[in-house]
């Protein structure tokens, strides 16, 4: 029960009583009203503490997004559980060393081969779904406690191993509550959840959709964007997918009214057109460990606004270390990264978590991100920051996005490689380089182009990747 604890209303059972008719979670496959989802919930959750699952035991999500997932995931929080989303991009064997990393009790999976790897518990969705919940209506009314924990959440692992983060309620209650603040949520909206669920981003939606009474609405597998987002109003996006939906022809933003830009840097050529378009687009910086969203530029923001990720959402304070470092804190940071059942929170003297990422912010409280600490690199006796030239690259005319890698040289200790995407338009080698030697010095041109590959990752780059590929690219250019 957690005696003592803070508590705050159960958002699910809240709406059920208030709104019990209003669609929760809306897909191909069904509609779930608040009052069916919070009785199925209430079922399944029964199912959960049936088999000795209960308080703090730590259960693995390895699903496809539909209902069914949504109602397990919310079932296992309420019995207090701690439910680990994982990547189902994972190979079968992939799964088993996040398991024993979470101390993972469990593992809830329809796939065969995923289950047939690892040695935990294995649960089929089936066996614990719902189908006929009780009848009736809601009426008792629920609380959680804030402190409770309730998911692990792994990072992306793009800059070395996958670190599992340990999430309590009231971070992610915060996060939706301070997120509602700054971009307008409530009944009759329909959020389309176009982000994995064993992201952070996609977390977020289901709890921002939770406390405000609006609608999760769950794309048919495989369908272009362009037909997804028609009757949402609210969307998440990453720069891939913008890049997409704006190159369909027949997308119309109809009653869209919130395109919520994370995952990386935006090309600036992509802000462009999206402000040319007149999409009413949110620029905003988040991370794992701050249960998503840390700031983000508000409703009908200027372009240079857009230009920068926005100011702290409530609920969050953001500080600049003297080595510009950004820092972060509030009630959204998580409880620590788990080793099994050791939690490491990694925080200074202060209680500020520093993110790796270099940035500052201006005289408005707008912050700027330049990139990571871990990107920097030494060419020559000089500092290379790679997104700064990733920046150059995409503000010249038909550069969609690019990635600076570095490779060794045996004169230089290292020298900057780009993987670019145009758009549909081809550019040579010596011209980029060209056009980039008008703003940036000869040391920070990168000596070979190669295209992005589609593979590069959307949520978040996978850089040791194209490390790894650039090294080779480049070693056969060499021996050519």
């Amino acid at each position: 029960m957690n005696d003592g604890a803070t508590r705050v209303p159960c958002p699910l059972r809240t709406a059920a009583i208030s709104s019990p008719d209003a669609p929760a979670v809306v897909g191909p496959n069904a509609t779930l009203t608040y009052s069916e989802l919070d009785l199925r919930v209430r079922a399944t959750g029964k199912q959960i503490t049936g088999l000795g699952l209960g308080a703090g035991a730590r259960v693995a999500l390895y699903l496809p997004k539909d209902e069914v997932y949504f109602v397990l995931l919310l079932a296992l929080i309420r019995a207090g559980c701690v439910a680990c989303p994982l990547s189902t991009r994972l190979p079968p064997g992939g799964a088993a060393p996040l398991l024993e990393k979470a101390g993972c009790r469990a593992l809830i999976s329809c796939d065969d081969e995923v289950l047939a790897a690892t040695e935990v518990r294995k649960l089929h969705p089936a066996s614990l779904y719902a189908d006929e919940p009780a009848r009736g209506q809601p009426s008792e009314p629920l609380s959680h406690a804030l402190d409770l924990p309730a998911t692990i959440v792994f990072t992306s692992g793009s800059t070395g191993a996958p670190k599992g983060a340990l999430h309590t309620f009231g971070n992610h209650y915060y996060s939706a509550l301070g997120s509602n603040a700054n971009i307008a949520l409530g009944p009759g909206d329909r959020w389309l959840h176009s982000l994995p669920l064993y992201h952070v981003g996609g977390l977020s939606i289901v709890f921002r959709c939770l406390l405000a009474g609006a609608s999760v609405a769950l794309p048919e597998p495989g369908s272009p964007l362009d037909e997804a987002t028609a009757g949402a109003t609210h969307v998440s996006l990453v720069s891939t997918q913008l890049s997409r939906l704006l190159d369909e022809e027949g997308f119309d933003p109809g009653g869209l009214r919130a395109i919520l830009l994370g995952g990386s840097q935006i090309p600036p050529s992509l802000l462009d057109e999206a402000i040319a378009r007149g999409l009413p687009i949110h620029t905003s910086y988040g991370l794992t460990e701050m249960a998503s969203q840390v700031t983000a530029t508000p409703p009908e923001a200027s372009r240079e606004e857009l230009r920068t990720s926005g100011r702290p959402l409530p609920h969050r304070e953001v500080s600049i270390s003297e080595a510009g470092e950004i820092m972060v804190r509030g009630e959204t940071l998580f409880s620590g990264y788990v080793r099994n059942d050791a939690v490491d929170r990694s925080l200074d003297a202060n209680g500020w978590f520093h993110t790796g990422d270099l940035g500052e912010l201006d005289d408005e409280g707008y912050l700027l991100v330049r990139g990571r600490k871990d990107n920097l690199f030494i060419s020559g006796g000089e500092n290379v920051q790679p997104e700064e030239i990733e920046q150059a690259l995409c503000r010249l005319d038909g550069v969609d996005d690019a990635v600076v890698v570095p490779v060794p040289d045996t004169e230089f200790g290292f020298r900057p490689v780009a993987f670019v995407r145009t758009a549909g338009v081809s550019a040579s080698a010596e011209t980029l380089a060209r056009a980039l030697e008008r703003t940036l010095p000869r040391f920070k041109v990168p000596v070979s182009f190669y295209g992005l590959p589609e593979e590069a990752g959307s949520m978040k780059v996978d850089r040791a990747s194209l490390r790894e590929r650039a090294r080779r690219l480049h070693r056969q250019s060499d021996r050519a």
